[in-house]
């Protein structure tokens, strides 16, 4: 080998050997600020736990990826940049499940009930306390027992499910999130089961009545049941293939029942919104387009005092999306109102609506806040 060439790839070598050096300097830097941030992300997850309040959230990661991209001027870089962002958030999420894990969160049913499934949905990774009604939930949070209650509050096809907003308005939680589910009914069956081997179909009420042309197509007898999902349960128990259940592709799965025939619901846009409760006030600011909070409220005994309240709402700037009354059990004749606004209520604007508010109403309560986005 040439002199010349010896050193060329000395000098080639030598820049090498600099390159490696560097990085093996940067990565030095970046283990340590990996440490600081998963340091953060626990700081997180236990106020996520505090708060009842999801490991994801879409909104603002999406939001945070926008921002930080910006941070690389090189556009070619940019775009893998953005690749380690969405790496480090994966990694930061798995690290909260994980420390999230013994988090014990309420629910009404069973497994495989829909409840069940929006609970695994908003807490993946937790412990979910099955109750068998919505208040022995609530009140499990209440005293301690879990650290969120995920409730339904309302469905597309058959309104709000009044006993949770009563709770709302008597008990001390908060709502800190809200996610929709939607609810789709299939008819399980014993392994081996057909069509024609079935005499009747149990579920609950609801259910029932949701697939009641597919049933009555059939000619089938109903039997009603306080849960779907322990609708699949007895069917399994019971063996017997002349009995179905309607209920969830999930409960096929926990019971051991096979899906005979999926989506025999006859609205195809049936959905429920259950929201997670927790003792402690979420006081985020975010400024983030979809912020909602719920209020409820009663208005003193004036001419005019529920349209001055409302007027109250949308003089702050705030956009009122939904106003209901209830009746207020200990009071005959008299009314609770709920109302979901749309705006961030942690602001100014808020500080000041919540006053004025306050000159209307005889009791005023700011249940909590949750953003209108997917989870």
């Amino acid at each position: 080998m040439s002199i010349e060439k010896k050193v060329f790839n000395t000098a080639e070598d030598t820049l090498l050997d600099e390159a490696r050096q560097e990085i093996n300097a940067v990565d030095a830097e970046m283990a340590a600020l990996f440490v600081r941030r998963m340091r953060a992300a626990e700081k997180v997850a236990e106020y996520k736990r505090r708060h009842a309040l999801p490991i994801l959230d879409p909104s603002r990661e999406e939001a945070v990826i926008a921002k930080n991209a910006k941070l690389v001027e090189d556009e070619e870089l940019r775009s893998y940049y953005v690749n380690f962002i969405r790496e480090n958030m994966a990694l930061s999420r798995a690290y909260q499940q994980r420390l999230m894990g013994g988090m014990r969160v309420a629910y009404c049913g069973t497994e495989g009930a829909f409840a069940h499934i929006a609970a695994g949905k908003m807490f993946p990774g937790t412990e979910r306390v099955a109750f068998n009604d919505f208040k022995s939930a609530y009140r499990a949070v209440e005293k301690g027992e879990c650290d969120a209650a995920v409730l339904p509050v309302e469905n597309s096809y058959n309104g709000e499910v009044g006993q949770v907003t009563d709770l709302m308005f008597s008990g001390s939680l908060y709502v800190s999130e809200m996610t929709e589910l939607a609810v789709s009914h299939d008819l399980l069956v014993v392994p081996g089961t057909k069509k024609e081997d079935i005499r009747e179909v149990i579920s609950h009420p609801q259910a029932l009545g949701q697939c009641a042309e597919y049933i009555r197509s059939h000619a089938w007898l109903t039997g009603e049941y306080s849960n779907t999902a322990l609708a699949a349960r007895y069917v399994a128990d019971k063996g017997d293939r002349s009995l179905a259940a309607i209920a969830s592709e999930e409960a096929a799965e926990i019971f051991g029942l096979e899906v005979l025939e999926r989506n025999i619901n006859a609205s195809r846009s049936n959905t429920t919104r259950f929201a997670a409760f927790s003792r402690v006030e979420s006081k985020r600011h975010s400024g983030r387009m979809g912020e909602h909070f719920i209020l409820l409220f009663t208005v003193k005994n004036e001419a005019g005092a529920l349209a001055k309240a409302m007027d109250v709402i949308g003089r702050f700037g705030f956009n009122m999306r939904t106003l209901r009354s209830r009746p207020m059990k200990e009071l005959l004749w008299q009314y609770y109102f709920y109302v979901e606004a749309e705006g961030d209520v942690y602001t100014e604007a808020g500080e000041w609506m919540m006053r004025e508010l306050g000159f209307f109403c005889d009791r005023l309560k700011l249940v909590g806040t949750y953003f209108a986005g997917g989870n």
